[in-house]
Formats: structure tokens, C-alpha cells, sequence
């Protein structure tokens, strides 16, 4: 264990009554007051004390008016793009947005028309449904293929769906199933899009939640016309501040970016906020050590979960995940429906989890559990599945 409080990823932090979506959400999203909350993508650990001291100075200065964004924010952005992934990009590309999926939704308002065709890739993060649909574009399914525990594209079908399509949304790393996706496949997907013409939006918010033996590409860095590609990006989860709402969209095309700016501008949206610039400049320039420390305790908790799952709960199959600390559960050998699944964690286990069904349809029998919390937590999860599994068993002999 660390002697940094804000290395402690076992200290137990009361969040209830802070108005956390994640604690005091828990009623109006499960029915129950009481369960354990494993859903919702914020940890809680505590952020690194670089976030925390520079919001504590920031805050020391009386008046919180308007505000520009610095250099020291590009800077810290550009720097670690380039030390911790390798790519170096241009101040001009970059575009802050008040939070991923906003900026998702600008992009595609801004780079297409009513009508055109936006690709997901299922099962997938539930936003990518909403801001296709609500902005009036039509949605093309590319479902992932499944085989055993492990998930990969379905890049014949996606060339074929390209044919039609003017933007992918892609999820990288990918949110639920935990894949990071290999350089290979990240080439044959750009050789599609190029084929067809194809705009990419790249979510890598997860990009740094990375376990050992894997390494995330960013799409861009690979593609030999990077302006084919947007890529989203933000320390929120890497440094659990998502609460903060900054996030920066990299757009190397000159014509994307200028239509991207000029929706901003139609909705007035300004994400300029002194405490937002403060934790993400911070978060960059000083929690690379946090997020080492952050990354051995995940791949503690996952191995602990697989190994747990094995020996005690068997019907309950772990995708192994590549990264996030989000695990996807396949629950289908429990024999029970969507409704069921959802009732039996909350009822008779006590846990909150994100339903599987909510990814899309190929989420079907499988439930998100959120392992960014103590481990001691995770540990008392899965004692209360497997009880509740045993009596359930016992009650039906």
C-alpha cells in the first residue's frame, strides 16, 4: 500500500449525500437505496493530490469569472499525447468541448446531414445510440463478433455498411466489452474508411486505462491521412475527475474543425471553467505516478474477480478486458431474462450494475460491473452474488 492518501485505492471514501450521480442516483436508478453501487464510470478513489492542490490554490483567488484557455493547458495536453502515447499533434487541432459525448454530438450535427448514415459498433456505450438518433442521423449496426470470451470486428460487414455511411463512431478502448483494439485491426479499419470515404470519430477517453500486455494506438497516429480522423479525448476517467466536464477534441482536417467550431458557436457552448482548466492541466502534468499506482491495483481487482468467478460463480463467464475498469459479465448461463437479471442483482445480491441489454441487443445477458472502488468492496460484491445464487438455487430444489 502506498504512503500517499491519494495512492490509498483502499481507503474507503463516504460519497453519499456529495449529489453523485453514482451514490445518491442509486433510488431513482435501481428502485433501492441501499445497493452497492458497481455501475456508473467514475471511481472512488481519490484524485491525485495534483488535481486536488491545484483546484485548492485556484480556488484561493476570490473571483471566478470568465476564462481563457491557457497555454499551460495545451501544453499539457500535446505533452502527453506525445510522451505517453507517442503521437505529436498541432495546438490548432485542438478543440475543448464541455465533456465526450457533447462533443460527439457536435461533430456529427456538424459533419453530416439529416439522414446520413452514422455506424456503431454493439454492444456499446449507450450514448452512441442517442446522439445518432437525436440529431436526426440514421443509425448502421456493425455488431462486434463474439467468440468465447473474447470480442473483435466484423471488418467484412463493416465495409460493406461503409458503403453507405458517412461517419463510424468508434469505441477505443472499447466500452463495455474492454478490448483494445490491435494495430492490425486499427489498419484495416482505416483502409475501409479510406476506401469509402469514411469520417472516423475516435472515443478514447479509456486510452490510458491500459493493462500490461496490451498498448492502445491511437487511431490517428496510424492512419496515413490522419485528417480522416477526430479523435475525443479527456484526463476524466484516467484521473477520475468527470465531474469537471473538459474534455478536447483533436481535429487535424482544416474544413472539419472550422464546421466543428462553427456549431459551437450556433450553440453558444463555452467550456472555459477555472476549476475544469485547473484539474485537467494538473492531472497531466503531475498524476503519472497516481496512474501507475491506479493501473496495479485495477489489475489486481480483475484478477481477483476472474479467479473468484472460476472458483465460486462458474455460470458467470468474465470477458477478459484489455483495459478500463469496467468488466462485462456474461450472465447467460443464470438462465434468466434481461428483467430477471437486472431484479436478481439488485434484490437478492444488493449490487447496482449497468444491464447489458442497454449496449444493444448483443448485451443481452450480460451486466457492466464498475471495479474502480476499493477492492475490499468487489470482494463483498461477489460474496453477495454468489449467496444470492445459492439461496436462489436452494429455494427452487
Amino acid at each position: 500500500m502506498s504512503n500517499n492518501p491519494d495512492q490509498d485505492f483502499d481507503r474507503a471514501i463516504d460519497r453519499a449525500g456529495t449529489f453523485s450521480v453514482k451514490y445518491d442516483g442509486r433510488l431513482s436508478m435501481f428502485g433501492q437505496a441501499e445497493v452497492m453501487p458497481l455501475w456508473v464510470a467514475d471511481m472512488d478513489f481519490a484524485a491525485p493530490a495534483a488535481v486536488t492542490d491545484a483546484l485548492l490554490k485556484r480556488a484561493t483567488h476570490p473571483v471566478y469569472g470568465y476564462t481563457q484557455f491557457p497555454d499551460s493547458l495545451y501544453k499539457s495536453l500535446i505533452n502527453w499525447l506525445a510522451v505517453r502515447h507517442g503521437w505529436q499533434i498541432e495546438r490548432e487541432w485542438i478543440i475543448f468541448c464541455p465533456g465526450v459525448v457533447p462533443s460527439l454530438s457536435t461533430s456529427i450535427l456538424a459533419l453530416s446531414k439529416p439522414g446520413e448514415a452514422v455506424i456503431v459498433q454493439p454492444p456499446v456505450y449507450y450514448p452512441f445510440f442517442s446522439v445518432v438518433n437525436k440529431s436526426g442521423r440514421k443509425l448502421l449496426y456493425n455488431a462486434l463478433r463474439q467468440e468465447q470470451a473474447h470480442y473483435s470486428m466484423d471488418l467484412a460487414d463493416l465495409a460493406q455498411q461503409a458503403a453507405t455511411a458517412r461517419i463510424l463512431l468508434l469505441c477505443s478502448p472499447h466500452n463495455p466489452v474492454g478490448r483494445v483494439w490491435s494495430e492490425s485491426e486499427l489498419e484495416k479499419l482505416l483502409a475501409i474508411a479510406k476506401q469509402h470515404d469514411l469520417i472516423i470519430i475516435s472515443d478514447e477517453i479509456h486510452a490510458d486505462l491500459i493493462y500490461p500486455g496490451n498498448k492502445h494506438h491511437m487511431l490517428a497516429s496510424l492512419a496515413d491521412a490522419p485528417e480522416s480522423v477526430i479523435t475525443a479525448v479527456a484526463p476524466s476517467k484516467t484521473f477520475n475527475i468527470p465531474g469537471l466536464n473538459l474534455s478536447a477534441l483533436i481535429v487535424p482536417h482544416p474544413v472539419y474543425r472550422a464546421a466543428i467550431r462553427e456549431q459551437l458557436d450556433v450553440m453558444h457552448v463555452s467550456a472555459a471553467n477555472p476549476f475544469s482548466i485547473a484539474a485537467f492541466t494538473a492531472a497531466y502534468q503531475g498524476g503519472t505516478a497516481w496512474l501507475a499506482s491506479l493501473m496495479d491495483y485495477l489489475a489486481d481487482t480483475c484478477e481477483m474477480v476472474r479467479q473468484y468467478l472460476q472458483d465460486y460463480l462458474p455460470q458467470i463467464k468474465l470477458t477478459l478486458s484489455q483495459g478500463t475498469y469496467l468488466l462485462w459479465l456474461d450472465c447467460r448461463n443464470l438462465g434468466l431474462s434481461d428483467d430477471e437479471l437486472r431484479q436478481f442483482f439488485i434484490l437478492e445480491a444488493g449490487i447496482g450494475l449497468n444491464p447489458g441489454i442497454s449496449y444493444g441487443k448483443e448485451g443481452s445477458g450480460f451486466m457492466r460491473m464498475n471495479i474502480g472502488t476499493p477492492r475490499h468492496h468487489i470482494q463483498q460484491a461477489l460474496d453477495n452474488i454468489r449467496n444470492a445464487w445459492v439461496q436462489r438455487s436452494t429455494s427452487i430444489q
